[in-house]
């Protein structure tokens, strides 16, 4: 029973790691190099996100500099930056492509909480899935005989309490963003 609970608990907190993901590659008003984790650039035939091809650097909270590890893929990156969602414009020198964060608009901001609301919706309903999946095993167990109905109520009723308090942290996660967003 406690190795079912063990696991059900790695994978709720591998649901909530992803949404903390998710959450980072939104783009808020500062820069981070977390924003171009899920952008990707085609190296030699391979869809491989542009933080595993160049570095990438903070020198101020309005900028992102990357500098590719093989100059030819600069014309890469940039167009891989502009057909993302982000909304950036980089700027190519030749040697490093300059990505100046604008500040958010009021209509932006909104619409970047709506997206975070969203994600924060799948990371619940991962949740809950997991929680289902689980339900099921105990209850299958129970109907074989390998516990007895007491340890499988009991089971359940940790699975919920499990539930509810990665639930509870998806919650929290998503009103740091927001609160991030929100912050002129």
């Amino acid at each position: 029973m406690h190795a079912v609970i063990a696991d059900a608990k790695a994978h709720m907190q591998k649901a909530v790691e992803a949404a903390k993901r998710e959450f980072a590659s939104v783009r808020t008003g500062r820069a981070s190099p977390a924003l171009l984790e899920r952008v990707t650039v085609d190296y030699y035939g391979v869809p491989t996100p542009i933080t595993q091809v160049a570095t990438v650097t903070v020198p101020d909270p309005r900028l992102l500099v990357i500098q590719p590890w093989d100059k030819s893929l600069l014309r890469e990156i940039e167009r891989a930056i502009l057909k993302s969602e982000l909304g950036l414009v980089p700027s190519n020198d030749g040697a490093v492509i300059r990505l100046p964060i604008p500040g958010l608009t009021g209509e932006r901001r909104k619409e970047l909480v709506r997206i975070v609301h969203r994600q924060a919706e799948d990371a619940r309903v991962a949740v809950r899935n997991i929680r289902r999946d689980y339900k099921e095993r105990i209850e299958r167990m129970d109907k074989k005989g390998e516990m007895s109905e007491d340890e499988a109520h009991r089971a359940i009723e940790d699975l919920q309490k499990l539930t509810d308090q990665h639930i509870k942290e998806i919650d929290g996660l998503l009103a740091a963003k927001e609160r991030e967003i929100m912050e002129v």
